[in-house]
């Protein structure tokens, strides 16, 4: 197996030598694919709402379970002793030491108001998904549908773009060295109590950067920053269907992933960034974080 870039945070997983990645990470591009196809083709004109989550602004569509659906149907098609881990309902374990991470439709939001900033993300995984820090991407793939981009990488192969008519690109992360030079992008929860405290430690970090972008998909982030549009990335409250595909994107473009101050990346925070403002940027987050004090 390739070695895994030195820019990577490495988790505490041992990946079996033996594992296809090249396999996995081409299913992974193909079921994110269809699964894009979906829910762009057959979005209803009113999106009919299923139910709702943790509140009224955290809308769950009809075709976010659909999406999901498609996933699991397909990648228990293929590999029917791999393991299941989604955002929606119809999660199961499996036994081959694979678990596949999705997020059928990340920035549901967007896609419910007809804004085109969402995507589908799939990764392959081993070790206890459950468990910050024990855990990490292998193969993974999100798509764009709205501009027709899809981001893939598998560990060791590197971080690739691929538009429609064209050929793929290598991506890598930018070489900003500089934060207060840095375009970092971030995001907020679902409850007004959390999006407080994130908006008050945005207060804090924002005169130690450039600007902030807010582009509501966790997995376009983190593609954003591989491929140099945007420099860094920080957010709180994000699951393992968030982040996983991006992540390896991420680091395999050369980029930073972790949480903060050498933890592991986990709900508490990730910030992701180049090398070269990873760590100033991480020290600006804990800073503020230790300012604002804890989440109520």
């Amino acid at each position: 197996m390739d070695p895994v870039p030195a820019a990577a945070a490495v988790p505490d997983v041992t990946v079996p030598d033996d594992l296809p990645l090249e396999e996995l990470e081409r299913l992974a591009c193909e079921v994110a694919r269809e699964a894009g196809r979906l829910i762009v083709e057959e979005r209803p004109a009113s999106l009919g709402v299923a139910k709702t989550k943790s509140s009224a602004t955290d809308v769950v569509t009809v075709m976010d379970q659909r999406a999901q659906d498609l996933l699991r149907e397909r990648l228990r098609s293929a590999r029917p002793d791999d393991g299941f881990l989604g955002e929606e309902e119809g999660g199961g374990s499996g036994t081959s030491g694979v678990t596949w991470v999705v997020d059928p439709i990340d920035g549901t939001v967007n896609y419910l108001y007809g804004i085109p900033a969402y995507a589908v993300s799939v990764a392959a995984v081993v070790g206890d998904a459950a468990t910050p820090g024990r855990w990490r991407p292998v193969a993974g793939a999100v798509v764009d549908p709205e501009r027709g981009q899809l981001f893939h990488a598998r560990l060791g192969g590197g971080a690739w773009r691929v538009e429609e008519g064209t050929e793929p690109e290598r991506l890598e992360v930018g070489d900003q060295s500089d934060l207060s030079h840095a375009l970092v992008g971030s995001g907020f929860g679902y409850e007004a109590r959390v999006r407080v405290w994130q908006t008050r430690v945005l207060l804090e970090v924002i005169p130690h950067i450039r600007d902030i972008r807010r582009i509501g998909s966790a997995a376009l982030d983190l593609c954003h920053v591989a491929d140099g549009a945007l420099d860094a990335y920080f957010e709180r409250g994000l699951n393992e269907w968030d982040m996983a595909a991006g992540w390896l994107v991420l680091t395999e473009a050369g980029g930073r992933f972790g949480g903060l101050e050498g933890a592991p990346p986990a709900q508490a925070m990730v910030v992701a960034a180049a090398p070269g403002v990873f760590d100033a940027l991480d020290a600006a987050v804990a800073a503020a974080v230790r300012s604002v004090g804890p989440l109520d």
